[in-house]
């Protein structure tokens, strides 16, 4: 087997198996981006060909501080799937996740494919329809969160699930690097932040993702929901929990953890 593939046969035991797999960089290397991502596309591929269908992407490692603690100077991203949706206010059942923590998020609705040459952060916000409040459930198929950006990337950017607010706002109301977040742990703060928090605006964030995804292939297409990057510090929950976030012009969205 290549190096690629034996990590993805890790990963997807690790996922089937309920038990985290050691790190996929002593395969593939802590900072080699085109393996990561192949590996990255191996997976999707076979969740995929499983009946799962691609509905999105979501951006990791937007904030400078986490981008140093693992060593790379760029964000990453993951491929968001049907099955990874869960309802506002539902609750998530026991055993769907291994080693959940959630951050609060804006998300973005697309009206129009990021196919074209030069996005840049005007051109990116052209395209977006809405903006709602989310809560991205991270999760992570490797022990202890012990991961490099190889790790994550290969891990679908340690992606688990994600949660989208009922209260859709126009393009037009809403100015992404002003908002104001607060997200709620069993009723006590527990991580603050702002828009600016995500690479100085949420759009930069989009526009990074829209050339990159586009580089390789893959671009942005209308409809895709595209979850920005946190606002604030991520938080580990456990069973029993539930967690909201409120965003400022967006509205609240919450989740309860069996």
């Amino acid at each position: 087997m290549t190096a690629v593939a034996e990590a993805v046969a890790r990963l997807r035991a690790a996922a089937a198996d309920r038990r985290p797999c050691e790190p996929v960089r002593d395969l593939i290397g802590r900072t080699d981006v085109a393996a990561a991502y192949a590996v990255q596309r191996e997976l999707v591929a076979g969740r995929v060909a499983a009946g799962a269908r691609v509905v999105g992407r979501k951006i990791g490692l937007t904030a400078e501080a986490v981008q140093r603690q693992l060593g790379v100077d760029r964000p990453d991203f993951g491929v968001l799937l049907d099955d990874m949706e869960v309802a506002d206010g539902a609750t998530v059942p026991a055993g769907r996740l291994l080693q959940p923590k959630v951050e609060a998020e804006v998300a973005f609705v697309l009206a129009d494919d990021l196919d074209v040459d030069d996005i840049d952060a005007a051109r990116a916000a052209q395209a977006v329809e809405s903006a709602v409040a989310s809560l991205e459930i991270v999760d992570s198929r490797i022990r202890d969160w012990d991961i490099s950006f190889g790790d994550t990337v290969a891990d679908n950017a340690s992606s688990g699930l994600f949660v989208l607010g009922a209260h859709r706002v126009a393009r037009g109301d809403i100015a992404p690097a002003d908002v104001e977040m607060s997200m709620s742990v069993n009723g006590e703060v527990a991580s603050t932040g702002t828009g600016r928090a995500c690479m100085g605006d949420p759009y930069l964030a989009l526009a990074w993702l829209a050339r990159t995804a586009r580089e390789l292939g893959d671009p942005l297409r209308a409809g895709q929901v595209v979850l920005s990057g946190a606002l604030g510090p991520m938080v580990a929950v456990s069973s029993g929990d539930v967690v909201t976030a409120e965003i400022s012009g967006l509205g609240a969205v919450s989740v309860t953890f069996a």
